[in-house]
């Protein structure tokens, strides 16, 4: 993502109250000069039958709970107004949640979605269904998640990359990482950290040297060798070649490991990493971003490739009608 953020979609549970993710979605409308919009999903289903009951049609009762939503967004909305912020609201009958955030934002052309993360542990991502975990695998546009209530003050950033593209992913996205990571530490006037995590391979080394006393050693300095290689021509095609070594972070360890570890010692605002495998490999334990989700201390943005594309639907699905069954004599 080169182009600089422009519209700012916040993802909102309660409409009736702030949240901390919300204050860090107008925080960076302020830094970026973006536009807010305040975006609920009407997603309980409606019981027709109940309806019938009461004498109400399924299109009134529609347009009544919307109009109380949009009622309550605005209420929201007008503090921010008041302080310079260009800000709409919306709010629409949809579901599943994650679907209809995905349409949203990609209908309106946002760069950047906000949402706030769902409390509790994550079991398992099979029975993340219309939370956190599905809005990350399938939005094309990058995802804020806000997990703590600190606010963006000055916010410290730790741009994760993986230039030996072990998990899959493309150079591209690595520099896609880097631009949105830059963007937001230098709009909030933060600061920058980049981390290249690797593991060494012995498929790298000759078989003669396996039997050395010292191969150990030779093989991670080996392996740190060609990391720290890699690592800097991804940050010079990202044009930071300049970053100070004091903010470059090269770790021999396991990706996951690593981010969490070097988030907690740096005290960092949010890890901004990218996302590839979406399909059903996707759904097992063991994806580092899945991981990632409970484990790291601060906020999380995952950015995709230019190459992803969404299989969320672009037609919205509207309301969901049920009938809970009508009592016998009740008509």
């Amino acid at each position: 993502m080169s182009r600089s953020i422009r519209r700012i979609l916040v993802a909102v549970k309660d409409p009736g109250r702030s949240s901390p993710a919300l204050k860090k979605a107008a925080r960076l409308a302020r830094a970026f000069a973006a536009r807010l919009e305040l975006f609920h999903v009407i997603s309980e289903p409606i019981a027709v039958d109940a309806l019938a009951i009461a004498r109400q049609g399924v299109n009134s009762y529609e347009a009544a709970q919307q109009q109380r939503y949009l009622k309550k967004l605005e209420a929201v909305a007008a503090p921010l107004r008041r302080t310079g912020l260009k800000v709409s609201v919306a709010a629409e009958w949809d579901h599943p949640v994650f679907e209809a955030v995905v349409r949203r934002a990609q209908g309106t052309g946002a760069d950047l979605i906000v949402a706030e993360r769902h409390a509790g542990g994550h079991v398992a991502p099979w029975l993340l269904h219309y939370r956190d975990w599905e809005l990350l695998r399938h939005s094309p546009v990058p995802v804020l998640l806000s997990k703590t209530r600190r606010a963006y003050d000055s916010v410290k950033v730790l741009a994760a990359i993986d230039p030996s593209h072990v998990l899959a992913k493309t150079a591209r996205l690595d520099e896609q990482i880097l631009r949105i990571a830059s963007q937001l530490s230098g709009a909030a006037r933060g600061q920058l950290h980049a981390l290249h995590a690797f593991v060494p391979k012995l498929i790298d080394v000759p078989a003669s040297e396996l039997l050395l006393p010292d191969s150990p050693a030779r093989i991670v300095r080996g392996a740190e060798a060609a990391a720290e290689e890699r690592f800097d021509k991804t940050l010079r095609a990202a044009r930071l070649g300049t970053l100070p070594r004091n903010r470059r972070h090269l770790v021999a360890r396991h990706p996951a490991d690593a981010i969490a570890q070097v988030a907690k010692r740096l005290d960092v605002d949010v890890v901004v990493m990218g996302l590839v495998r979406t399909g059903l490999k996707g759904l097992f334990i063991g994806n580092t971003a899945e991981r990632l989700l409970d484990e790291l201390p601060c906020d999380l943005l995952i950015v995709k490739s230019p190459e992803f594309r969404s299989r969320v639907p672009a037609r919205s699905r509207g309301p969901e009608l049920v009938a809970l069954g009508t009592p016998y004599g009740a008509l």
